[in-house]
């Protein structure tokens, strides 16, 4: 039995396609996706989910509750992590043009249960991903509207279960880290956008990815102005002391640092969402690398960036709410006109990357139905729109509910850990595979394979290994859960194993 569940998809080298040719493996003539995506749109679906939740929402958290002013390094150690995983990601994606993104790459190479095990956390991964930037969604977009006049109650703009804070638990009202009722209904906001970006993606993977760019352009004009206007107002003492010092445990000092880059790992996750579109890309071997490698490149710059004039105009214990740039610029008025345009930017950046989040899971769920290991419910694909519609759905009206229900704290600390775990597996599959299958065709090969995957796992697992107890119990109950759905669906149904 163990054999068969380290049994491995056969890797064969991919030819070059034409724009609009049928995705390779299409069977018995269904329905499948077409190729129409170019470098530029990958660049362009890498920016659109990674600059958005880390700089409008995450990066407040995380310098208000752990690494201070030393948010900047975090995104750094944060960054490093993710180019030693994005190089790893490029190899295989430009080999294995599939879907699945990590799922794919390590059926292939660490065998079916494990390549389970990582479709199973990218679930994790999006699902909550989805949901925790819809709530940041959610937080700006009530800001805007208080901003002219429009007031949506609050039983109908927050979650009815909130996480109990560092300041809230000092000042005595709650217990740090526990789960306290706030009395709200749920956050109607964030269902609404969810719902509508679904549609998007409904309709068609053309057409979300020229939304896409629109907004992104949009969200990447708002930033430069904020970098180009804040950083008259940067007060260099607002980054002393640039490390804070330790308050017990992993607020602040060094170790809040380490722990924050464990947090902003959250924004990093775009370039994996890139790697789901393999399949619509009119020429992966070429472009798959540039979308994973560009996108990347270009948010760390801009993350370090706004991090530094975030944390240089406002004191960093200020910023841990759902809105902390729109927050930060509150406390200039002649900077009223860069808070509304920059509400308005979160707004557009956080809905592109909720975009990617819905296009990208049900991709994942596509390759793991055509595979055998999930229904073929989830391997539909529209006859018309060419989109793994049924998945989408269903992705959506799950992530609504986390959303409508769930606080961001919690949801993002999932959503690192998930992300993690994945990465370092991609890092750890693509030096089995250079062993195992060395005169396969690379047309894309990562430098110093060894040392870069090595540093890869260690460096991704490191930031898993700092995270709370809370976030291992949620990763060890959703991974049993996960198990259980293996072995009494997809082993059995594995088409790898059992061809007819």
């Amino acid at each position: 039995m163990f054999n068969n569940l380290l049994i491995k998809k056969p890797i064969q080298a991919q030819p070059h396609v034409d724009a609009g040719e049928p995705v390779e493996g299409s069977i018995r003539g269904e329905a499948t996706f077409k190729r129409t995506l170019t470098a530029k749109h990958l660049v362009m679906l890498g920016l659109g989910a990674v600059i958005g939740a880390g700089i409008f929402v995450i990066t407040g958290t995380a310098a208000a509750n752990h690494a201070g002013p030393a948010i900047m390094l975090s995104f750094v150690i944060a960054g490093f992590a993710c180019a030693m995983a994005g190089l790893c990601y490029a190899e295989f994606a430009a080999m294995i043009p599939a879907s699945g993104s990590a799922y794919s790459y390590t059926y292939a190479t660490l065998g079916e249960a494990v390549a389970w095990f990582v479709g199973w956390s990218l679930v994790l991964e999006y699902l909550f991903a989805a949901s925790t930037v819809a709530v940041g969604w959610s937080g700006y977009t009530l800001s805007f509207l208080e901003s002219i006049g429009i007031h949506i109650p609050a039983a109908l703009s927050q979650a009815p279960i909130n996480f109990c804070t560092h300041e809230a638990a000092s000042a005595g009202t709650c217990e740090f880290g526990s789960f306290v009722l706030t009395g709200a209904l749920f956050n109607l906001p964030a269902v609404l956008i969810i719902a509508a970006v679904a549609t998007l993606c409904y309709v068609g993977i053309t057409q979300s990815a020229t939304a896409n760019a629109i907004i992104v352009s949009v969200k990447v004009l708002v930033i430069l102005l904020l970098l180009g206007f804040g950083a008259q107002y940067v007060n260099a003492e607002n980054w002393l002391p640039f490390v804070p010092e330790n308050q017990g445990g992993d607020r602040f000092g060094w170790e809040g640092v380490v722990r924050g880059a464990s947090i902003v790992f959250f924004a990093y996750i775009g370039f994996d969402a890139v790697s789901t579109a393999a399949q619509e890309v009119k020429n992966p071997q070429r472009d798959m690398p540039i979308g994973i490698l560009g996108s990347l490149l270009l948010c760390t710059v801009i993350y370090i960036a706004v991090s530094a004039v975030l944390t240089g105009i406002a004191p960093y214990t200020s910023l841990g709410t759902a809105k902390p740039v729109a927050t930060a610029l509150e406390a200039y008025p002649a900077l009223s006109w860069l808070k509304s345009l920059v509400e308005i930017g979160a707004i557009a950046g956080l809905t592109t990357v909720i975009l990617v989040m819905l296009m990208g899971q049900p991709r994942i769920f596509y390759s793991m139905a055509q595979d055998g290991l999930l229904p073929r419910f989830f391997g539909a694909i529209h006859p018309k729109f060419q989109t793994p519609h049924k998945g989408t759905v269903l992705v959506a009206l799950i992530a609504a509910v986390m959303a409508a229900l769930l606080p961001i704290q919690l949801l993002g600390d999932v959503v690192s850990m998930g992300t993690l775990v994945a990465f370092a597996t991609v890092c750890i599959g693509v030096m089995v595979l250079r062993r195992t299958q060395p005169g396969l065709h690379r047309p894309f090969r990562v430098p110093a394979v060894y040392l870069v995957g090595t540093l890869g796992v260690l460096f991704c697992l490191g930031l898993v290994a700092i995270m709370p107890l809370l976030n291992w119990l949620v990763l060890l109950s959703w991974t049993v859960i996960g198990f259980i759905v293996y072995f009494a669906y997809g082993y059995r149904r594995s088409k790898l194993r059992h061809p007819r």
